[in-house]
């Protein structure tokens, strides 16, 4: 794997860049052979507060993960557990379901839940798109788009239904349970 690891409001040191690409390294074992894809690694500190986000796409699963904390190695710690969780959870769930129907297809997306609006204080109602994000919309199933939702940690997942070739939402509701967005035919 081939690292990219940045700071913002942090120094990378060596001992820092080292401690993470072993760390994350460690989860090559879950592959029959090492995976040759970028591991896109951001570490920030705000407020006193440490926060990592990893990012590992491969071929037919995409790696994501972010963690808060207030010592910086304990967040890192903390991240690869959420990614072997994420790794374990997909070679179960999702594995199981695809030899059952055939393989996959398509590299799964990723879609961050980062979509702001502003009303300015002066009770004007501007509307600012703060981040743009593009990505490639995967036919499958409603099931396997929450599956993928619950993989990535979002609340919504958006996806292209396999046996409608519709624009499909799924979403987490507040009570837990899951809602499909299609449109009208």
């Amino acid at each position: 794997m081939k690292y990219n690891i940045r700071g913002e409001n942090l120094e990378v040191t060596g001992a820092i860049r080292d401690y993470v690409e072993r760390k994350i390294s460690k989860l090559e074992r879950y592959f029959d052979t090492p995976p040759t894809s970028d591991v896109h690694v951001n570490l920030s500190v705000y407020n006193d507060e440490q926060r990592i986000e990893v990012t590992i796409p491969m071929t037919n699963l995409l790696l994501r993960a972010e963690e808060q904390h207030i010592d910086l190695y304990a967040a890192i710690d903390l991240v690869v557990d959420k990614l072997e969780r994420q790794i374990r959870k997909y070679k179960t769930k999702v594995n199981r379901k695809f030899r059952q129907q055939g393989s996959p297809k398509h590299v799964f997306a990723e879609l961050e839940k980062e979509a702001a609006t502003q009303v300015a204080e002066a009770g004007e109602d501007d509307i600012e798109i703060v981040r743009t994000k593009r990505f490639d919309l995967k036919p499958m199933d409603s099931e396997e788009a929450v599956m993928q939702m619950d993989m990535l940690g979002h609340a919504f997942y958006v996806f292209t239904n396999a046996l409608s070739g519709d624009t499909n939402v799924v979403y987490r509701r507040k009570d837990g349970r899951y809602g499909l967005i299609e449109p009208n035919s």
